[in-house]
């Protein structure tokens, strides 16, 4: 199967320079505290603006509790961890955040050691991530419409769905980003890399409706997707169109962007397509990162067996 990217068009192809954010209001004083922002500033030349807030909430945190490195030891980690971290899925976070940290620390030669190596990241049960049935998807994208932005809404769910977009990609998309006639668009991802995403002509028709009856003349850059007062459109506002529409077809109001997005790898997958594909379709620089799709589509075949079989329904033939 050849590249995704294979056929795009040159005007596709240059990068944009990646924006620059001002790092998350912290704990800057004191000598831990000056790290920090430090290391703020150096992640921010690497790492998208979610990550570089999300490392500065994570260690502003830290650096409140101790001001000095030298009192950076593992039973004040722990300290802290048991403190700010009240899950095991938070815990493995932070402690993640304080590992890069250290790790920055001893580059710059402000540490000589790393108090994180004697801590055991808590144990996470790995959670597959939840797809909608392709006739739940089905029923969620061809119901008629209710609301006061119809077109933009369904234009919105129909491009996410058939592309496999993160939230944060979907509402980043500019005009100039989107390409209807080769049915791409640029998108940038995680660590602010661009990558080429591909969708269909349903998208492509839907997009199209929204943009010749909907879209309100944008107030500030060019972005595809606006509010009514022509202003980018929101992660949160996406996340409330999504589950309206879910409710209105009897879903579960937990469905987010990025049920679409593990709906779209699932489905690619129970089609027929190979991993590798939609690895480049996801835009995850690992492999590893999409194989547990694989543990999803094999988790549905269990359940159509175990749902289906007269062995294991327990029923007798006639």
């Amino acid at each position: 199967m050849p590249s995704p990217n294979a056929s795009i068009p040159n005007a596709f192809r240059p990068q944009r320079p990646p924006k620059r954010y001002p790092p998350p209001r912290a704990a800057m004083e004191g000598e831990l505290g000056l790290l920090l922002a430090s290391f703020l500033e150096h992640l921010q030349v690497r790492r998208s603006a979610n990550t570089v807030r999300a490392y500065g909430t994570d260690l502003s945190q830290l650096v409140t509790e101790v001001a000095a490195v030298s009192d950076l030891t593992p039973d004040r980690l722990r300290l802290w961890l048991r403190r700010s971290a009240p899950t095991p899925v938070t815990r493995a976070r932070k402690l993640s955040s304080a590992r890069a940290f250290v790790r920055y620390m001893r580059t710059v030669g402000a540490i000589d050691h790393d108090p994180t190596d004697v801590l055991e990241a808590p144990y996470k049960r790995k959670r597959l991530p939840k797809a909608l049935s392709a006739r739940q998807a089905q029923e969620l994208l061809d119901q008629d419409a209710e609301s006061r932005t119809p077109l933009r809404d369904r234009a919105l769910l129909e491009l996410m769905y058939s592309a496999g977009l993160r939230v944060s990609e979907l509402v980043g998309i500019d005009l100039g980003d989107i390409d209807l006639t080769e049915m791409a668009v640029r998108v940038r991802g995680k660590g602010n890399k661009d990558r080429i995403a591909l969708f269909g002509p349903t998208a492509a028709g839907s997009v199209s409706a929204y943009q010749a009856g909907e879209r309100a003349a944008s107030t500030e850059g060019n972005p595809l997707f606006t509010n009514s007062s022509g202003g980018r459109l929101t992660t949160r506002t996406v996340q409330n169109v999504i589950k309206r529409w879910a409710i209105r077809v009897g879903l579960p109001p937990t469905i987010s962007p990025h049920t679409l997005r593990h709906s779209f790898a699932t489905h690619l997958l129970d089609g027929g397509a190979d991993l590798k594909t939609v690895q480049q379709l996801l835009g995850h620089e690992s492999l590893a990162t999409t194989q547990i799709y694989t543990h999803v589509s094999v988790e549905r075949l269990r359940q159509a067996v175990a749902t289906a079989h007269p062995r294991s329904t327990g029923s007798k033939p006639d």
